[in-house]
């Protein structure tokens, strides 16, 4: 298995534990939940059930997952009965089926997709709490994993539970896309031969999630995949933008409304905005559906530097939802061959320059280590600023140092070693400026250059004091 090795870790040693243990999983949609656990405890699962997805099913929904879980225990062994009547009896049949194969070992119970049991008006939740309060979490040799792709409901109803199920979660796992690192060593496992630079760009657009990588295939270009994957008329994913919001939120045109609306500023927008730019009112509503949207990590909320902790911005970083915003038009094969005709086109290269900065974003472990301050506490944002008479200018990322110093940089994606012109020296200095009039006088400025492949050296280029390449965002 590529990466998870924590993960993996802390799992064989709940396993071995001497007590009950309950265990849930989160994280985005095809980031590899149920594989860790097929393959962390292959062979050692006792009874395990997934959930129906709510898209194919318009009716009859509680029916149909009670029909599910009862054929699951009949399938992995338990003697045919009546079929459960709600989810109390579907669990007392769960208990049954357990204690009749009971030998004292380690019984393993995974209940994938959870959040799809709980359907409105059910009691499932009721009736899980049951389930662990009442019986399971007293049996010492009992491991209960639950996962689900909807990570607010996780969060709200297993994890900050108030009620029967407060405490209970004995460990919980938010499973993250593969970093750089784990895109190239998953590339190499299946025989796929990307440079570094065309893997960065396959992050750009499918942002490190294992289930979009696996649909690439050997003896094929970057441009070709993407075509594939995505514009070709019979594309695997051509659907998957839709699917990613309908299988995680119940309001899934509202949730995709507000991604939609983030995707046409880089730098993200105050919650004021957010009500202006899609006509809602700011409300609990609103601060529910922004949450869900952060622990599902599509977007994040930050401060940006030098503003009040009262001035929130939101922002858009899941690359896939960057990807498909902007080039939703076309995808789905209303353009074939679209990518490979589109490589030099000026919205591809704007898209390629926001994209390549959310990647810096999530590897900002990699960028400090690069920088030799991996222990130094530190925080890091964008920031715009105007001044008077003057057009705004915008530092693409600024790192705010607990050691005094605040490393400013900027994020170039290049075909080939940037090269500094007059222009962007001039930029750069304007920048550092600016920034000097608000900070310490104690504290230093770091010009620092964030780029593909390096630095060429000139009459401009000792503006930036440290450079990064994609080489130290790989390590």
């Amino acid at each position: 298995m590529i990466g998870r090795k924590k993960e993996i870790e802390q799992l064989n040693r709940l396993y071995n534990s001497k007590k009950s243990e309950l265990v849930a999983i989160y994280g985005r949609r095809r980031v590899g939940k149920t594989y860790l656990i097929d393959e962390t405890f292959e062979g050692r699962i006792t009874f395990r059930h997934a959930g129906l997805s709510p898209v194919e099913i318009k009716t009859g929904l509680l029916k149909a997952q009670l029909k599910n879980f009862y054929n699951s225990l009949l399938d992995q062994g338990m003697k045919k009965s009546k079929m459960p009547g709600d989810w109390l009896d579907a669990f007392f049949m769960l208990e049954q089926f357990l204690k009749e194969r009971d030998d004292g070992s380690r019984q393993v119970v995974f209940l994938d997709e959870l959040p799809w049991l709980d359907t409105q008006r059910s009691g499932f939740l009721t009736a899980f709490e049951s389930f662990w309060n009442n019986w399971a979490c007293h049996r010492k040799n009992i491991m209960v994993i639950v996962t689900g792709s909807a990570s607010s409901w996780i969060l709200d109803n297993l994890i900050n539970n108030h009620g029967g199920l407060y405490n209970r979660v004995t460990y919980e796992i938010k499973l993250s896309p593969f970093t750089l690192n784990e895109c190239e060593e998953f590339f190499e496992s299946i025989g796929v031969n990307l440079t570094r630079y065309d893997i960065t760009q396959s992050y750009m657009i499918f942002g490190g999630i294992p289930y979009y990588l696996g649909y690439f295939e050997k003896g094929k270009s970057l441009s070709q995949m993407v075509d594939q994957i995505m514009f070709s008329k019979e594309a695997v994913l051509r659907n998957e933008y839709d699917r990613l919001f309908i299988s995680a939120f119940s309001n899934p045109e509202t949730m995709k409304k507000i991604v939609n609306f983030l995707s046409t500023k880089n730098s993200g927008y105050t919650r004021a905005e957010i009500c202006k730019g899609i006509n809602v009112s700011d409300g609990g509503t609103l601060t529910t559906n922004l949450e869900a949207l952060i622990a599902s990590d599509y977007i994040v909320k930050y401060y940006p530097f030098g503003l009040s902790r009262r001035t929130e911005y939101y922002k858009l970083v899941d690359p896939f939802c960057l990807f498909c915003s902007n080039f939703k038009s076309v995808i789905g094969g209303k353009k074939e061959n679209f990518w490979s005709r589109s490589l030099s086109a000026q919205n591809v290269v704007v898209w390629r320059g926001f994209a390549f900065e959310r990647v810096c974003f999530s590897h900002i472990k990699q960028i400090k280590s690069a920088l030799e301050i991996g222990g130094v506490l530190s925080s890091e944002s964008a920031w715009s600023y105007r001044e008077k008479g003057e057009s705004g200018s915008q530092i693409d990322m600024l790192i705010d140092r607990d050691d005094n110093v605040i490393n400013m940089c900027e994020i170039k994606f290049s075909g080939d070693d940037f090269e500094v012109d007059l222009s962007c020296y001039k930029d750069v200095l304007k920048k550092q400026e600016a920034l000097t009039k608000l900070i310490s006088p104690k504290t230093a400025i770091h010009n620092t250059l964030i780029t593909t492949f390096g630095l060429k050296e000139n009459k401009h280029s000792g503006v930036f004091s440290n450079v990064i390449t994609l080489d130290d965002l790989f390590k």
